[in-house]
C-alpha cells in the first residue's frame, strides 16, 4: 500500500480491546478489527491506529509486554470459521461454562476472558495435535515451517511461557526457582529432568508455538484485508519491554538491570501524586547501546521487522528514548517508599543517584550532540528495516530541539498535539503551518477525551461565580485555555458554552484542516464520549479495560451516533482527506 505525505489521510485511533465484534468473547480481537477496518473505509478513514498487541503480563498493560515479538493470545479470533481446529461444539461447551453476562457487558474482565480464550485454544490444539500433526498434512507442514522461520525468538519465548505456567502463571522470573531464572540456567535444569517430564514440558512448549502460529496467521491475513480496503493499519511499538519478559530472561546482556525508563514530571497528568512529584516510572529496563551496536542492533531490527509484517506503518511510543530517556534508579514497586522522600533522603537509598536523563541530560552542546548522534544511529537502522514513511515517532513531552529535525531528515513523521504546539507569544501554531510530514491528534490513549477537557474548563469557570477571589486565577486560566483552543479552530467562546455537536464538529474540522499528512481522532472524540482508556501512573483494573458500548456493526444504526457519523463523513470529504 503506497503511503506518502503527498496524500493526506484521515485516521481513527481505537484500542483493540475496546472494540465489540459480532463474535465477541469479551475483548476486541482480529475479527472485531476486521469489522472496524470495513467501517473506517466506508467513512473515509484511511488509517486505523491501535495500541500495541504484543502479549501482556498480569497487569494487562499493552505497554508492558512480556515479549517483544509474541502476539497477545486474546487478540485471536476464536470461531470455527476463523480457526479450523475449533468446532462449534467446543465453542458451545466453553460458553456454557461461563457467565455470558460478564463476558458481553461492561469493561474487559481479563481473568475471565483470558481463561475462556485459553481453554478454547487448548481444545483447538488438542485436535490439531491428534489430527494434522499425526497425519503430517498441509496444516502440520505450515506449522513446522512457521516454527523454523521464527526460531530466532519463538523457542525461547515458548520455553519462558512454559516456565510461567509451572510457576503459577507469573512472569516474575526473579521469583522462580533459582535454576530457572535465566534461559541458560533453565536449559541445564531441563536437561536434568526425567525423560517423561522433559517430554511433557516439550509438548507444552509446542502448544505455545501453536498459539503464536495461529495469531501470526490471522494478523497477516488481516493486514492483507486492510490493504484491499485501502486502509493502512498503524501499529504501536513501545520503546521498552517489561523487565519480566522472555527477552530479558533469555538475553539479559541486552538490558540494563539497574535503571528503569520513564518520563519526567508532567504538568498535564496531575491525578497521581508520584507522577506529579517524580514522574512516571514505567519499570522498563534500559538498553546498553554499546552491546546492541556490536550486534548491529539485531534485537531492534527483529522487533521492527515483525511489526512491519502485520502493520503498514507504526508509531514508536516515546521515540525520544532513543536519544535520551528519563530514568529511575529504583523499580516501580518501591515508588510508594520514595514518594514522601526529599532528594537527599532518596539519594541515601540509591548510592547518590536521583531520577535523571540518560545517557546524558541536554545540559551542554557536547551532551546534546552525543544524544542526537545516538538517536540518529539507531533510527537509521530501523528505517532500513521498515522503509520510508513507515515510522511515526511519538515525540511528545520535553522534546529537545534536535529531535524533530533528525526525524524529518530520516523521513519519520512526528506527532503534534495542537495545544502543545506554541508560538513564542504563547499562541497555538496555526494548523496550516504544520509540517506535512506529521501526525496530528488532539489526544493519545493517555489523555482524557476532548469533551471531558472542555467540560472541565467550563466547570472551573462556573465554579468561580460562587467562589471567592482565590478561585479567580483558576477561572482565568480555564478561560485562557478554552478560548485559545477555540480560536485555533476558528470560533469564539464569549460565554460558557456546553460541549455541543457544533463545538465538536468545529474542533474536528480544524484538526482535519491542518497541513499534517495524517489527522487522527481518538474514537471517543469522534462520538463525544467521556470514556477514558488509561490514566498514566495508575495501576488498576479500570485501566486498559473500557469498551465501546456498541458493536461495530451497530454504530451506523445507533439513533444517536448515526446522525453524528453522517456529519463526520461530510467533514472528512470537505477536508480533502477522503
Amino acid at each position: 500500500m503506497e503511503l506518502s505525505p503527498d496524500k493526506p489521510l484521515a485516521g481513527v485511533l481505537a484500542p483493540l480491546f475496546a472494540l465489540r465484534g459480532e463474535n465477541d468473547l469479551g475483548i476486541g480481537d482480529v475479527g472485531a478489527l476486521r469489522e472496524f477496518v470495513e467501517w473506517s473505509a466506508r467513512h473515509g478513514y484511511r488509517v486505523v491506529q491501535i495500541l500495541p498487541v504484543n502479549e501482556t503480563g498480569n497487569d494487562n498493560s499493552p505497554y508492558n509486554a512480556i515479549s517483544s515479538v509474541a502476539l497477545d493470545p486474546p487478540t485471536i479470533e476464536l470461531t470455527p470459521a476463523a480457526l479450523p481446529d475449533l468446532t462449534a461444539e467446543d465453542l458451545d461447551a466453553e460458553l456454557r461454562a461461563v457467565d455470558l453476562g460478564k463476558v458481553h457487558t461492561g469493561p474487559v474482565n481479563y481473568p475471565l476472558v483470558k481463561l475462556l480464550k485459553r481453554n478454547l485454544l487448548e481444545r483447538a490444539y488438542a485436535r490439531f495435535a491428534a489430527g494434522s500433526l499425526k497425519k503430517s498434512d498441509k496444516r502440520a507442514r505450515a506449522f513446522r515451517a512457521f516454527r523454523k522461520e521464527e526460531a530466532a525468538w519463538i523457542e525461547s519465548y515458548a520455553f519462558f511461557r512454559t516456565l510461567m505456567e509451572i510457576n503459577g502463571g507469573s512472569e516474575r522470573w526473579d521469583q522462580w526457582p533459582i535454576e530457572q531464572q535465566s534461559q541458560v540456567k533453565a536449559e541445564t535444569w531441563l536437561a536434568g529432568q526425567k525423560a517423561a517430564e522433559r517430554k511433557r514440558l516439550t509438548e507444552r512448549m509446542r502448544f505455545f508455538v501453536y498459539v503464536q502460529w495461529i495469531a501470526w496467521t490471522q494478523w497477516r491475513a488481516l493486514r492483507e484485508f486492510a490493504s484491499a480496503q485501502q486502509v493502512a493499519l498503524m501499529g504501536d511499538i513501545p520503546f521498552g519491554v517489561s523487565f519480566f519478559s522472555a527477552d530479558v530472561w533469555s538475553a539479559p546482556e541486552l538490558f540494563d538491570h539497574k535503571w528503569c525508563g520513564g518520563a519526567p514530571p508532567e504538568r498535564v497528568f496531575k491525578a497521581d501524586p508520584f507522577t506529579t512529584k517524580w514522574g512516571q516510572n514505567w519499570g522498563i529496563p534500559l538498553y546498553p547501546w554499546a552491546v546492541h551496536r556490536a550486534e548491529n542492533f539485531a534485537w531492534w531490527r527483529q522487533r521492527v521487522g515483525k511489526v512491519r509484517a502485520i502493520f503498514h506503518l507504526f508509531r514508536i511510543d516515546h521515540i525520544l528514548g532513543f536519544f535520551r530517556i528519563y530514568s529511575f534508579p529504583w523499580r516501580p514497586e518501591f515508588n510508594d517508599e520514595f514518594l514522601p522522600l526529599t532528594d537527599e533522603e532518596a539519594m541515601l537509598r540509591t548510592a547518590g543517584e536521583l531520577p535523571r536523563f540518560r545517557p546524558f541530560p541536554d545540559d551542554s552542546g557536547e551532551h546534546q550532540k552525543a544524544n542526537h548522534d545516538l538517536g540518529e544511529e539507531i533510527l537509521k537502522a530501523l528505517v532500513e528495516v521498515c522503509g520510508d514513511f513507515r515510522l511515526v515517532g511519538e515525540d511528545l513531552g520535553q522534546v529537545p530541539e534536535y529531535v524533530r529535525p533528525c526525524l524529518t531528515k530520516l523521513l519519520i513523521a512526528g506527532f503534534k498535539i495542537p495545544i502543545w504546539e506554541d508560538q513564542p507569544d504563547g499562541q497555538m501554531i496555526p494548523g496550516a503551518d504544520y509540517d506535512a510530514l506529521g501526525v496530528t491528534t488532539y489526544a493519545t490513549h493517555d489523555f482524557e477525551p476532548l469533551r471531558a477537557t472542555w467540560e472541565g474548563w467550563m466547570a472551573r469557570i462556573a465554579a468561580a461565580e460562587f467562589g471567592g477571589p482565590e478561585s479567580w486565577p483558576d477561572r482565568d486560566r480555564a478561560w485562557y485555555e478554552v478560548r485559545r483552543l477555540a480560536g485555533w479552530a476558528g470560533f469564539a467562546v464569549p460565554e460558557i458554552i456546553p460541549y455541543t455537536d457544533e463545538v465538536r464538529e468545529r474542533l474536528l474540522a480544524a484538526l482535519l484542516a491542518t497541513k499534517s499528512w495524517i489527522a487522527i481522532t481518538m474514537i471517543t472524540d469522534l462520538f463525544a464520549s467521556l470514556q477514558r482508556f488509561n490514566l498514566p501512573g495508575a495501576v488498576s483494573d479500570s485501566n486498559w479495560s473500557e469498551r465501546l458500548p456498541q458493536r461495530v456493526a451497530a454504530l451506523d444504526h445507533d439513533p444517536d451516533l448515526g446522525p453524528k457519523i453522517m456529519r463526520l463523513d461530510e467533514l472528512v470529504r470537505a477536508s480533502g482527506r477522503w
